[in-house]
């Protein structure tokens, strides 16, 4: 059964001259683009799932803003510091009471970088006053204000230097009038519908991500952590996405999970982690998709061909593993292979692996394949070039590898049943 869609509003922010400046990122259940919205920590944690690893920020946001809605719950928590500072702006919701812990949480992320706003305004009071000089833009909710009051809330919030953004702009006559009060920024139905982005997400296991989050809260080395993503590749694809995200305009090339957790880090790793925790409670828990158990196969399988070719070589294994397991994400996330592998800033060796099937690591994925669809003269063809593995040895290693992924299943079912 194919995997539930996810869908990702997106509307156009505009200038004083309808340039495009941002988009605002919106939380959709489907394709009738409205919101409907039971858990704002959930909405909030799947728009960035989706925008951030899903999708990809180049993807989203091109070279613009992304502003995304924040609850206080996800304001005072960490996961915020996943996303990358240069690329968004923390919309506080105007359900967030302006206590003085917000404030000083606000005053912590402005100081870290962050840019913040002010959603949905229709006054201006005490609270506001006190907040005003750690945010950048201010959202008016116009439809909500007459006239009068639209003119004074502008006229009180000038003086702080920050930017005003009407919002909800239905028609000219609405846009002229915020303009003439100084308005800088615009956003509603007459200027552009939110459009909607949308795709087949990969479920990751929920048991697979907790144990993830406690070896990251525990400090466990990189290779306990690099071994449990070894058993997910839906999570380690999300992960490279991520990793690029975060590193917009990355020039170093990606060829091993070991890498992809270098370049992003303890303290991102783990915010990544709860992002994908929280993102958990807007869907289905989805158990352990087949597909995802035979990539896992494949880059078993091949990092223990790569051994026995080049032995002592765990570069080599480790990008064979690689190239295995990447070798399904076109079937994972029903996209052709160029498209979803662009995105992941792979070496060049890898992406001919993937790509061609050429180079060593593409004769060995071959190999692999023509293992799976039991082809001996495939099999055979390609074990000629490989003089150091013989057919029984590979035979040998294909169920070691199953066996390897079998385990985790069994491992899953068991984490499940100890669920209270």
């Amino acid at each position: 059964m194919p995997a539930p869609e996810f869908f990702l509003g997106r509307q156009p922010i505009v200038g004083r001259n309808q340039e495009l400046v941002a988009y605002e990122l919106l939380f959709r259940a489907s394709l009738d683009n409205q919101a409907t919205i039971a858990n704002e920590v959930a909405a909030s944690a799947a728009v960035i799932q989706h925008a951030f690893t899903s999708l990809g920020v180049q993807t989203v946001l091109q070279d613009k803003l992304g502003f995304i809605n924040f609850s206080e719950a996800l304001l005072m928590s960490d996961v915020i510091e996943v996303l990358p500072r240069e690329r968004v702006v923390l919309e506080i919701l105007e359900t967030v009471e302006l206590t003085p812990e917000v404030v000083r949480r606000c005053r912590a992320l402005k100081e870290a970088g962050y840019r913040l706003a002010l959603d949905d305004v229709i006054r201006f009071d005490e609270a506001q006053k006190a907040i005003l000089p750690l945010i950048e833009v201010v959202k008016l909710d116009v439809l909500a204000m007459e006239r009068a009051e639209i003119e004074a809330v502008v006229k009180a919030i000038k003086p702080f230097g920050v930017s005003i953004l009407a919002e909800k702009i239905d028609n000219p006559t609405q846009r002229d009038f915020c303009q003439d009060l100084g308005c800088d920024l615009f956003q509603g139905y007459f200027f552009a519908r939110p459009t909607i982005l949308s795709g087949r997400p990969v479920q990751p296991s929920s048991m697979m991500l907790l144990k993830l989050l406690g070896q990251v809260g525990a400090d466990a080395d990189t290779a306990e952590l690099e071994e449990t993503l070894k058993h997910a590749p839906d999570l380690t694809v999300l992960l490279l996405r991520l990793v690029n995200s975060v590193a917009f305009g990355l020039t170093r090339k990606i060829s091993s999970v070991r890498t992809a957790l270098t370049l992003l880090g303890r303290a991102q790793l783990h915010r990544w982690v709860q992002i994908m925790v929280f993102a958990l409670q807007s869907g289905a828990n989805v158990a352990s998709d087949p597909l995802v158990q035979t990539a896992a196969v494949r880059g078993r399988l091949m990092e223990n061909i790569a051994l026995m070719i080049a032995p002592g070589n765990e570069t080599m294994a480790e990008r064979a593993f690689m190239v295995g397991m990447l070798s399904l994400i076109d079937a994972l996330f029903a996209k052709p292979m160029v498209e979803v592998i662009e995105p992941l800033n792979l070496e060049e060796s890898l992406q001919d692996a993937l790509l061609q099937r050429s180079g060593e690591l593409g004769e060995m994925l071959r190999l692999v394949e023509g293992t799976e669809f039991a082809d001996s003269n495939i099999t055979t063809a390609l074990l000629a070039r490989f003089p150091r593995l013989s057919l029984t040895e590979l035979n040998q290693h294909q169920v070691e590898a199953m066996g390897w992924a079998a385990r985790l299943g069994r491992d899953q079912e068991v984490a499940a049943d100890e669920v209270p």
